[in-house]
C-alpha cells in the first residue's frame, strides 16, 4: 500500500525558528504539492520481497520516508550511521520524515537498501516534476542555459599496478578463505608474501630495483587465481543444505578472477614489457571496475565519471548525464540541447558553455536548432556577430556561463558531488541523481522563501 503523508503542517506552530528548519518545511511543501514524485519512488521499492524492513520489529518504511530520508542525506552529506542516528536525535528531522518517535527510526542497513533502490530514471523524472513546479510559480523557464562537466570520482583509493595486484590476492584469498573453512578445499594463502612484494615496489628507490618484485607478486597473483579456479568447480559440485552458500562464494570468485586476470595482464604489458596501455583497456580498481580514466586539462587525471550539467538562471539544474569513457566535451553539446528540446518541448533560447564545446559545427548546429544566442567562453577562432544576435550580449552571456561553476562547486562541498560512496555502476548514477534533486529541491525552498 502506498503511505503518502497529507500536505499538512508537519513542523507544526512549535518549529524551530532557525533557517534550516524553515527550509525543510518550505521542501515538504514542495513534495506534499507533487505527490507524483513519491509514487515513482514507491515504484521502484516494489520488487519480489517489497520495501526492506527491519527485523527487529521497527515500522517498515513508507516511500515517502525513503525519499525523505535520501534527501535528509544528501542535504547533509551524512554517512548511513550517521543519518539514523540524526533522525533518531533530531525533533526536526524526524518531522520532516514522517516519524513520531525515535524508536520508529530504522536501522542504518535498511536505510541503505531502500535508498539504493530508487533508479536513476526515479531522479531524472523527479527532477523534471520539481523543474515543472519552478516553472510554474515563474522560477526557471529553461530559456536561457549554461552547460559544463564535472568529474565525480569512485571511492576507491590511487590506483597503481601493485596495489592492484595486492588487492587481487587479498580479495581472492579472502573468499578462499571461507570455502576452506566451510567446504575444506585446499588452498594457500599468499597475502603475506604479497604484500612484502607490494612494499617493497613502493620502497625501491629506482625502477630497475621494482622489476624483480614485481615478476615475484605477478607470480603469486597468477597462483592465487589458480587456486580460485579449482575452488570454482569443487563448490559447484557441493550439494545438500550448504549448496546455496557454496553457489554464492563460486559466483563471488568467478566475478573477480576476470578482474584479476585483467590486473596480471596490464602489468605485464606496462611494467615487464614497457608497452602503454590505451585507457580504454585499463582497470583501475577490481571492486568499481566501471571507473574511467579521465584526463582533464592535460594535467590533471581523475578516477570516476564525467557528468555533463546543464544548469538555469535559477541556479537549478535542469539536466544531467553520467558520461561513459571521457568523451571530448565537443561532442556532447547538441545533445544537452536537444535533451532541453525533450524536456521543456523547445530549444532554449540562449546557451552559454565552456571554451571546450566550442566548434563550427556546434554553432551552426546550435542556430539551426533555433539557438538564438549561442556564446563559447573562449572564441576558437569564432566570430561573436556569428554567436549572438547583439555585440554586449557576448559578454553578459560569458559571465552567465560562470555561474555554472559556483553549482558544480555548491554540489560537491555539500551535496556530495565529489565522490560518490555507493558501490557498482548502476549506484553510482543513482548517487548523482539523488545529489542533484536534493540540491534541486534546497535551492527552490530558498526561492520560494524570499
Amino acid at each position: 500500500m502506498l503511505l503518502v503523508f497529507p500536505a499538512l503542517d508537519l513542523f507544526g506552530g512549535d518549529n524551530l525558528p532557525h533557517e534550516h528548519a524553515r527550509e525543510l518545511e518550505v521542501v515538504d511543501q514542495i513534495l506534499c504539492a507533487n505527490p507524483i514524485v513519491t509514487r515513482l519512488v514507491w515504484k521502484d521499492l516494489q520488487d519480489e520481497e517489497g520495501p526492506v524492513l527491519d527485523r527487529r520489529g521497527r515500522p517498515g518504511l513508507s516511500a515517502d520516508v525513503v525519499l525523505r530520508a535520501a534527501i535528509i542525506k544528501q542535504m547533509k552529506g551524512f554517512s548511513y550511521e550517521e543519518l539514523a542516528f540524526h533522525l533518531a536525535d533530531s525533533l526536526t528531522y524526524r518531522r520532516f520524515c514522517g516519524f513520531t518517535h525515535p524508536l520508529d527510526v530504522p536501522r542504518k542497513s535498511a536505510l541503505a537498501k531502500n535508498i539504493r533502490r530508487i533508479c536513476e530514471a526515479t531522479w531524472q523524472s523527479a527532477n523534471q516534476v520539481i523543474l515543472q513546479y519552478a516553472e510554474v510559480r515563474g522560477i526557471e523557464d529553461g530559456h536561457k542555459v549554461r552547460i559544463d562537466a564535472t568529474v565525480t570520482e569512485s571511492n576507491i583509493h590511487h590506483p597503481t599496478d601493485s596495489a592492484l595486484l595486492f588487492d587481487s590476492v587479498r580479495t581472492l584469498s579472502r573468499i578462499l578463505g571461507r570455502a576452506r573453512a566451510g567446504f575444506a578445499i585446499a588452498s594457500a594463502n599468499r597475502c603475506k608474501a604479497a604484500k612484502r612484494r607490494h612494499m617493497a615496489i613502493i620502497n625501491a628507490k629506482r625502477n630497475a630495483h621494482r622489476i624483480k618484485p614485481y615478476r615475484d607478486l605477478l607470480k603469486l597473483t597468477e597462483e592465487t587465481i589458480r587456486y580460485a579456479a579449482q575452488a570454482i568447480e569443487r563448490l559447484h559440485q557441493v550439494s545438500g543444505p550448504m549448496a546455496g552458500v557454496a553457489q554464492r562464494l563460486a559466483r563471488e570468485l568467478e566475478h573477480y578472477i576476470p578482474l584479476a586476470q585483467q590486473v596480471v595482464s596490464q602489468t605485464r604489458r606496462r611494467v615487464l614489457n614497457a608497452e602503454r596501455v590505451p585507457a580504454n583497456e585499463k582497470i583501475v580498481s577490481i571492486f568499481e571496475p566501471h571507473t574511467d580514466i579521465i584526463r582533464k586539462d592535460r594535467r590533471d587525471t581523475y578516477y570516476g565519471h564525467k557528468v555533463t550539467l546543464t544548469g538555469g538562471v535559477s541556479g537549478l539544474v535542469l539536466d544531467w548525464v553520467v558520461e561513459q569513457g571521457n568523451p571530448a566535451d565537443s561532442t556532447l553539446l547538441i545533445r544537452m540541447l536537444e535533451r532541453q528540446r525533450d524536456q521543456y518541448g523547445r530549444y532554449p533560447r540562449q546557451a552559454s558553455v565552456d571554451g571546450g564545446y566550442a566548434s563550427k559545427d556546434n554553432l551552426r548546429s546550435a542556430k539551426a536548432l533555433g539557438v538564438e544566442d549561442m556564446v563559447f567562453s573562449k572564441k576558437c577562432g569564432l566570430k561573436v556577430e556569428d554567436m549572438v544576435t547583439q555585440s554586449w550580449l557576448f559578454k553578459r552571456l560569458r559571465d552567465f556561463r560562470a555561474g555554472i561553476e559556483g553549482v558544480i562547486s555548491f554540489l560537491k562541498r555539500v551535496f556530495g558531488l565529489r565522490r560518490c560512496t555507493w558501490r557498482g555502476q548502476p549506484s553510482f548514477a543513482r548517487y548523482v541523481g539523488a545529489s542533484i534533486v536534493s540540491a534541486n529541491l534546497l535551492i527552490l525552498a530558498r526561492h520560494l522563501m524570499l
